[in-house]
């Protein structure tokens, strides 16, 4: 069957308003529902015809550029199912003549990989008649290809492997794809599988060797039909019976050819070369156990019990490495996605040894094996490296220096130098990069919480018309870094509304990676967006019971959106969570507050000046407000005359226990309480202890001016010396006598809640506040520029501050 694939470019199509309604989505979607069966083959709509061309409109304007998709499980599993689909091609047209492969029709080092093109490709067959026109000739598909080299691609699979071009000695640690292999006629191909006789065993180890190394010449086209042929499978059974026979050079050799014809990694003869490489270990040197783990990552195939041996070896030998054969080391371990911990603070070592020799390129490889393998890595090594980087930025490559990004966001290393220069080199490499390029340098950004326009202004120019090559987690990413630094691009609907849109073309993937929708839901919250067609799908019971699968703990997010959508969405209609995930959810965030967050020596210091100055305990409370926010508030409730109102009765439970037994709460006592010291030592302490609280209330000294530039009431002395326990009955009285008046919310906020060396505040922390406001509560900060640096003050700088920051006349105005 022949097959049709017309492909044509809609400006602008996958770019959409954005969603806040359930009909308006679903309308967008039913207007473009056409058009989008064309421009994205991926949806399951789209079906391939049953007529016989392929055609290419407007080459020159337009092309289709295929390259493998980024973090695939590896290059070789997917030549490796491309193989077999022309295996079964071939035994159903074998017929067909003249012709080249489709895979022709397409450049390899494209600068963005196509899914949808990709996925709907039918099986490829070797003899597919085309009908390309005559302009895309050999000369123009070549100086595409050269253009396109000019760009970093970050989904390419060579990208991993492109440090090895940097020095000739890579040759002999690593498998070389550049290596010059001339082309076996098809001719004496055949006359090679002729020879091959039925008896096995009859040829030496050295001609089998050879017959493996000339058959790897062969085109490549034929490689899949060599797979399938038994006289290539009689060759294979040759060498696995007579494998101990082999010399190690020999056995390498062949591991080679099986490399270049892509075997695939469960082949019989692979098993046996594997038990006799793990069998060998110890008699090779270690250029050729870096070279056979290297052919192994080529081919696909998992090796841990070879890997963990070449570990040890290496262990062994740590002294003796080269750079490159460090390098290649940490390439094949973040590759295995195992990290030796004895190895690699041994490795870390070497990697300072060798830091002012690597290219920039090997450093880039170093960043992205120690981060592959979630390997640690100090802090003084990682700022070695940031060191050296942000001094040569410019003439490092954007593939390497993303690799760089990634370990330093693992990391969390806050490397000022490198970020500026970051902020000066990255913006004009943006346009072209690829989008997993982008997504890794927006991601670092925000996970180090740093803020730079002209990078986020750059990746918000050039993420729409990129987007349909986002994947899921991508998108997610994308939306989580903008709302994380609560960044408003200029293009703020055609940015978001792009990614919604294609966060809705990949919800089949949230089937697999509930983390991601969760992740992008969460970002738009941050800048008050709810596409209701998304929210609906993640608070379904079937979603909710794909998360408490997952093997993240994703449930505070799940909290975190549904209350949020409750709080700010009053006429959403779609699915809601189960009230006992929210009370399973709320204990748990109250018990980790009580043991993290109540007890942080900033917000105990404020509860009990607050106390203090207020009266007593039932005048302020430590509590969440909103727990699903994670942080907590110090709650203030005023009349609209400025005098503190009583509501806290939970702390007041020691007080009443206190009357019971006839205790008095005298003035005396009070401060006693209070300063935990007694009046009794001596007369001119205790006149100083005594009058210091009339001190400081009765004139309420005003507060340093740097930190304070606004009015501070004085006339609240009388709420404020009172006793709560004096008049008994009369707080409750006042309370229901007095109108409404302010509450208040008291942020003890610190570093974490705003972006690195800014006062702009992350997004969780803008949520809170806006969802504080919309209930009705008036938000007062405390920043931690302010708050801390008066922890080593006085005790009267401390009071006076907080005196001006409760009654300030403008939360009054703002209740009025």
């Amino acid at each position: 069957m022949a097959t049709v694939l017309i492909r044509r470019r809609f400006p602008r199509l996958s770019r959409v308003t954005t969603f806040l309604t359930t009909a308006k989505c679903k309308a967008e979607r039913e207007s473009n529902k056409s058009k989008q069966k064309e421009e994205n083959p991926e949806t399951p709509n789209s079906r391939p015809e049953s007529t016989a061309t392929i055609q290419l409109l407007d080459p020159s304007d337009y092309r289709v550029l295929y390259n493998p998709s980024a973090y695939a499980k590896s290059r070789a599993a997917s030549q490796q199912s491309a193989a077999r689909s022309c295996s079964q091609a071939l035994t159903d047209d074998s017929t067909n003549t003249g012709t080249s492969k489709v895979q022709h029709t397409f450049t390899t080092t494209s600068a963005q990989a196509l899914p949808p093109v990709r996925n709907a490709l039918p099986k490829p067959k070797p003899h597919l008649k085309q009908t390309i026109p005559a302009r895309l000739s050999a000369a123009q598909t070549r100086k595409e290809e050269a253009e396109m080299d000019k760009a970093e691609m970050h989904d390419s699979k060579e990208d991993p492997r492109m440090f090895q071009q940097g020095r000739p000695e890579y040759r002999t640690l690593s498998y070389d794809k550049f290596e010059p292999i001339e082309a076996l006629p098809p001719e004496e191909g055949d006359s090679i599988l002729h020879s091959i006789p039925i008896s096995k065993g009859s040829h030496s180890p050295g001609t089998v060797t050879d017959y493996f190394c000339k058959l790897s010449h062969l085109p490549v086209e034929q490689h899949a039909e060599l797979m399938i042929d038994h006289r290539f499978n009689t060759l294979c059974c040759c060498a696995i019976e007579n494998i101990q026979s082999f010399s190690t050079s020999e056995l390498i050799d062949i591991l080679k050819a099986c490399v270049r014809l892509v075997v695939p990694p469960t082949h019989p003869v692979l098993n046996a070369c594997e038990n006799e490489f793990c069998r060998r270990v110890w008699d090779m040197n270690l250029d050729q156990l870096l070279l056979v783990a290297d052919c192994w990552r080529c081919l696909g195939r998992s090796v841990p019990s070879y890997l963990s041996i070449l570990f040890s070896y290496a262990n062994m030998h740590w002294k003796e490495l080269t750079l490159p054969q460090l390098v290649q080391l940490v390439y094949i371990i973040g590759e295995g996605r195992k990290s030796p911990v004895d190895l690699m603070q041994k490795l870390e070592s070497v990697i300072l040894k060798y830091l002012d020799s690597c290219t920039l390129e090997e450093l880039g490889a170093i960043c992205l094996g120690l981060f592959k393998s979630i390997s640690g890595i100090s802090d003084h090594v990682m700022r070695k490296i940031a060191d050296r980087v942000s001094l040569e930025m410019e003439d490092m490559g954007t593939y390497a220096l993303v690799n760089v990004l990634k370990m330093l966001r693992y990391t969390r290393m806050d490397h000022l130098p490198l970020l500026r220069k970051l902020g000066k080199v990255v913006p004009a490499r943006i346009p072209t990069t690829n989008i997993q390029g982008i997504m890794h340098i927006t991601l670092s950004c925000s996970s180090l919480h740093y803020y730079d326009e002209g990078i986020l202004a750059a990746v918000a120019t050039s993420l729409p018309s990129k987007v349909t090559y986002c994947r899921s987690k991508d998108a997610a990413k994308f939306l989580w870094s903008f709302g994380c630094l609560d960044y408003e691009p200029p293009n703020e609907e055609e940015f978001y509304s792009s990614l919604i849109e294609q966060m809705l073309r990949k919800r089949h993937e949230f089937e697999k990676f509930p983390e991601h929708l969760l992740t992008g839901l969460l970002g738009l919250a941050f800048v008050k967006r709810f596409p209701e067609e998304l929210i609906d799908y993640a608070l379904r019971d079937e979603f909710v019971h794909k998360v408490r699968g997952s093997k993240y703990e994703l449930r505070k997010d799940l909290f975190t959106l549904g209350r949020s959508v409750e709080i700010e969405c009053p006429g959403y209609q779609g699915s809601r969570l189960a009230p006992q995930l929210y009370e399973e959810m709320t204990e748990m965030v109250l018990n980790f507050a009580e043991q993290e967050i109540y007890v942080r020596p900033e917000i105990v210091e404020a509860v009990s000046l607050l106390k203090s100055m207020l009266g007593g305990p039932e005048y302020v409370k430590n509590h969440m407000i909103l727990p699903h926010t994670r942080s907590s508030d110090l709650e203030v409730h005023l009349a609209m005359d400025g005098h503190p109102i009583p509501f806290n009765s939970s702390d007041t439970v020691a007080d009443k226990k206190l009357k019971d037994i006839g205790v008095s709460l005298t003035d005396d006592l009070m401060a006693q309480l209070i300063k935990g010291k007694s009046n009794s030592q001596s007369p001119a302490e205790g006149e100083t202890e005594a009058a210091a609280p009339r001190q400081e209330w009765n004139q309420a000294p005003t507060p340093s001016v740097s930190l304070l530039s606004g009015p501070v009431i004085a006339d609240t002395r009388l709420q404020v010396t009172t006793p709560s326990g004096s008049c008994p009955g009369a707080p409750l009285l006042l309370c229901l006598q007095q109108p409404q008046g302010v509450r208040l919310a008291i942020q003890v906020s610190n570093r974490n809640h705003y972006c690195y060396l800014s006062k702009r505040l992350l997004g969780l922390h803008c949520l809170k506040r806006r969802q504080l406001r919309q209930l009705g509560y008036v938000v007062v900060e405390l920043p931690f520029w302010e708050w801390f640096p008066l922890l080593k003050r006085t005790r009267l700088e401390k009071l006076s501050y907080l005196h001006y920051k409760v009654f300030n006349p403008v939360l009054l105005s703002r209740a009025g």
